[in-house]
């Protein structure tokens, strides 16, 4: 198509090109209605990148339901380089391609592999990614395409994209709208085409109908005759543009030779392209070889590498125009035509689409292809086999069998909507009670995933109650995830709330022996919650020990290692906590399991808060808030709320506090908004804010079943009650707390008491107390709270006029809270040691500050020997990406090597 006045969207174009010549990727969503020109673009940006190495991919409306077709398409020319990749990225694209069978490749680890893959491509050459008709890309193509898209930097790769529409998935990126051609453009393209000289009238009703649109305006008066084009007649203006663009092909079809439009016909449903399989189809159908000329010959369709239609409503107008039998005929000549070896899953789906009515045996050719997708990790290509397998099937309960393992596969690729329907379409069928169960746990997993909902206990409890019987094991998995799932409702749960999980948890089957470390960690928490910390620490604590044997396995860690770790913070064990967060973290990043990291980074962020790691936890959010990003799924707010109340600024707090209690009010997740409760308690115990942080506590202690915050609220509490001269609530809030720290008996949990306790003492009681703390949280790796020991004795110690002594204690408090970065507790320090006539020390300027957050993240990973792919890998970004961020961190550090780099991080 010819680019008559499109000068401004040239300009677009090679000023993205030439970025990426000077090393800065670049992405670009090309977007415009059909027939606009936004193909004919892309041949500019080939033609003018004449510079580049050249990816292309098209999606095809038909080939939607096909898991990674379009992004074989694309690195079909780079795959010689896969070599390269580290094995993990390795495996999971060859599974994702269909070149080695195994688990269902993680599909992030899948974008990650295609982005190092097309940065290798791009090592010698730049590379310019070319995506046409984006709107029909298939599901699992689409984000990691968006994937890549998102993290290309200093890559010299441009990814051009080009759609009928805004896709959300791209709504970050530079948009070039396409626009109609204006009137004198219009007129000089038709004149270009037409064939003799028209009447102006008639020539200005053809540029006014067609609105601009460079495929109508060549096209449409292709398709009328002399007669109609000398009259003006044949335009009919009630029609959206597409449609009168692809009733113009349908009524150049009409003109074609019966065969030639059945040739068309055979290409209309095949994406391939592949003119020997279409041409094998052609032949059993009894099109003659004369077809091929006269479809050439109109310019509808073109032969040269593969198969071509002149344009996708070429293709829309051809399957459209031909009745049912016709299309099931050209299909079921299609599957025939189709290796069974080579493609079984494309000859499946022409068979599904040329039955008219139930059989069996195409039914279970799908249901086989849906196994298939599952393995590559095409979820959604599984849920579409399988709804259509069970529109084929004639047996009811098989028919509903079906329906309820499409419902799976639409919840697992997040398409909920689909699968509560089809849901429904199981229930209206023979179910047993081992599938009924099944409903619940669809159901519950949407509900939970969509808004953490109120409903996901009660139907997971309803579901493990049908397992009890028939499947015991599986009933107590049930059982645990419903707990947890209660445990995030908490308060604002529904008619199910945290101990009536517990006591059905209790009343089901017991554990098969020997004993699992689930198991053990579900009696744990079940008796914690009904009959208190005294009953259910010793039983959490066998759990701890059997989830950090070396025999649990890689499925069972990651499921549940992050729940195990929780449970040992609430009972003061940290060393447990350390240990399985750090372990669980190690097995998903080994694993690729995405989907699990970012909660795992979350509850890890928690154990180097407490050891004053704020640097360390910011990396960790930072890394979590990255693969959600990748994943397009929801932040875990937890610990970024814990972060800004122990950093101390107000204003970045406040603000963070409100959007998260406004979140988890809207979802009901009774335990976020604890969580934010003792956050602010905390964030104003450091500011000295005494009467804000009682008030907070005391809202967060509001909840009779919260298990996760309730010791720390409890901390907070004490602190902030005597500290406002309200010891009777001070000392009930000592009580709640006992309970969990004598339970425990750790380091921590002694501390913790003894500190609490000294609040509430006087004299010689009160410093003995103080001195305990320090004793049992010296050793330790918590130094936030050894700090905020510090801190409480040295003003217990100013109050007795005692200010020799204090200055030791709050100069050692300041020293810390500074070190940690805990502004707001820093502060209160300094406040206290300048009352005892000593002036805190200023902190130097540190120019880590300058560092924005993934070069601090980078910069702390080169120091610890990672190399840039291994930095790479953990962060879902490229080498190339690395090396740039790590330029600017020796820059604004003024270091000159890795060394260099780690030695000014310790300083």
């Amino acid at each position: 198509m010819q680019l008559l006045g499109r000068e401004r969207e040239r300009d677009v174009l090679d000023r993205v090109l030439e970025a990426v010549r000077d090393g800065h990727g670049g992405v670009l969503a090309v977007y415009g209605e059909p027939g606009v020109g936004k193909t004919a673009l892309l041949e500019y940006a080939i033609e003018a990148g004449a510079d580049f190495r050249v990816a292309r991919t098209v999606g095809v409306e038909g080939e939607m339901e096909l898991a990674f077709a379009a992004l074989q398409q694309l690195c079909s020319p780079s795959l010689d380089l896969m070599e390269h990749l580290p094995d993990p990225q390795r495996e999971a694209m060859e599974g994702a391609l269909g070149l080695s069978a195994g688990r269902p490749p993680n599909p992030f680890l899948v974008g990650l592999a295609v982005l190092n893959l097309l940065s290798e491509a791009a090592e010698e050459q730049p590379l310019l990614c070319v995506v046409d008709d984006a709107q029909w890309l298939d599901q699992a193509s689409a984000r990691v395409l968006a994937f890549v898209a998102r993290r290309l930097l200093a890559e010299k790769i441009a990814i051009v994209f080009a759609a009928r529409q805004p896709i959300d998935a791209l709504a970050s990126f530079a948009e070039l709208r396409v626009e109609p051609l204006g009137h004198r453009d219009a007129r000089a393209l038709l004149d270009s085409v037409l064939p003799a000289r028209l009447d102006e009238r008639v020539l200005e009703r053809i540029v006014l109908e067609t609105h601009g649109n460079p495929l109508a305006l060549l096209e449409l008066p292709r398709g009328l005759t002399p007669a109609q084009l000398a009259g003006g007649f044949g335009l009919p203006a009630a029609l959206p543009l597409s449609a009168r663009i692809e009733e113009s092909f349908t009524r150049r079809l009409a003109r074609l030779t019966r065969d030639a439009r059945r040739l068309l016909l055979v290409a209309a449903p095949d994406p391939t392209g592949d003119a020997a399989l279409e041409w094998r189809a052609a032949q059993s159908l009894g099109i003659a070889e004369s077809a091929a000329h006269a479809v050439q010959s109109d310019g509808l369709l073109a032969f040269d590498a593969g198969v071509v239609f002149r344009h996708p409503l070429v293709r829309s107008a051809v399957y459209r125009a031909a009745g049912p039998d016709e299309r099931s005929e050209v299909h079921r000549a299609l599957a025939e035509a189709t290796d069974p070896t080579f493609d079984p899953d494309r000859r499946a789906w022409h068979r599904a689409q040329a039955a008219s009515r139930p059989d069996e045996d195409v039914a279970a050719e799908l249901e086989h292809s849906a196994a298939r997708a599952q393995a590559r990790g095409g979820f959604a290509a599984a849920a579409a086999f399988l709804e259509r397998s069970s529109v084929l099937t004639l047996d009811p309960a098989r028919r509903a069998a079906r329906a309820l393992a499409a419902a799976e596969a639409k919840q697992q690729a997040g398409a909920f909507d689909d699968a509560l329907s089809l849901v429904s379409s199981a229930e209206a069928g023979p179910l047993d009670e081992v599938q009924r169960a099944h409903v619940d746990v669809i159901r519950a997993r949407v509900s939970f995933a969509a808004d953490r909902g109120s409903e996901a206990p009660c139907l997971l409890l309803r579901a493990a109650k049908r397992l009890e019987t028939l499947d015991g094991p599986a009933a107590r998995e049930i059982y645990l995830d419903a707990l947890t799932v209660a445990l995030f409702a908490g308060r604002l749960g529904g008619e199910v709330d945290t101990r009536q999980v517990a006591a059905a948890a209790r009343a089901g089957p017991p554990p098969e022996p020997p004993a699992r470390a689930a198991d053990l960690l579900l009696d744990g928490l079940a008796v914690l919650i009904t009959d208190g910390a005294a009953a259910g620490t010793p039983v959490l604590r066998k759990a701890l020990t059997a989830f950090g044997n070396d025999e649990i396995g890689t499925e069972e860690g990651l499921r549940w290692l992050w729940l195990a770790g929780r449970a040992a913070g609430y009972i003061w064990d940290y060393e447990n906590w350390d240990a399985l967060t750090r372990r669980q973290v190690r097995l998903a990043r080994e694993s690729g399991a995405l989907t699990v990291l970012p909660l795992t980074l979350s509850t890890r962020a928690g154990v180097e808060l407490y050891a004053g790691n704020l640097a360390d936890a910011t990396s960790l959010i930072a890394e979590a808030n990255a693969i959600t990003d990748a994943t397009d799924s929801r932040n875990v707010p937890y610990a970024p709320l814990a972060l800004v109340a122990f950093r101390g600024r107000e204003p970045d707090a406040s603000r963070l506090i409100q959007t998260t209690t406004e979140d988890f009010l809207a979802r009901g997740e009774g335990m976020g908004l604890t969580l934010a409760q003792w956050a602010t308690a905390c964030l104003h115990n450091g500011l000295a804010r005494y009467d804000v942080a009682l008030a907070a506590a005391e809202q967060a202690a509001e909840d009779p079943h919260e298990v996760w915050f309730s010791p720390w609220t409890m901390v907070e509490l004490i602190e902030a009650a005597t500290r406002s001269g309200q010891n009777d609530r001070a000392a009930g809030a000592l009580e709640v707390l006992t309970e969990t720290t004598r339970a425990s008996g750790t380091p921590w949990a002694q501390g913790i008491e003894a500190r609490s306790r000294a609040l509430l003492a006087e004299g010689e009681v009160a410093e003995t107390l103080y001195r305990e703390a320090i004793h049992r949280f010296g050793p330790t790796r918590l130094r936030v709270d050894l700090a905020r020991t510090h801190l409480l004795y040295g003003e217990w110690l100013r109050r007795e006029r005692r200010r020799i002594d204090a200055r030791t204690e709050l100069r050692t408090a300041h020293e810390l809270f500074s070190e940690f970065g805990m502004e707001a507790f820093a502060e209160r320090a300094r406040v206290e040691l300048e009352a005892t006539g000593e002036r805190a020390r200023k902190r130097t300027v540190d120019t880590l500050g300058d560092l924005t957050p993934q070069e601090a993240q980078i910069s702390r990973l080169a120091a610890q020997g990672h190399t840039n792919r291994e930095i790479a890998a953990q962060l879902f970004i490229s080498p190339s990406t690395v090396e740039y961020h790590l330029r600017k961190v020796f820059r604004k550090l003024g270091v000159k090597s890795r060394t260099q780099l780690a030695n000014r991080l310790r300083s």
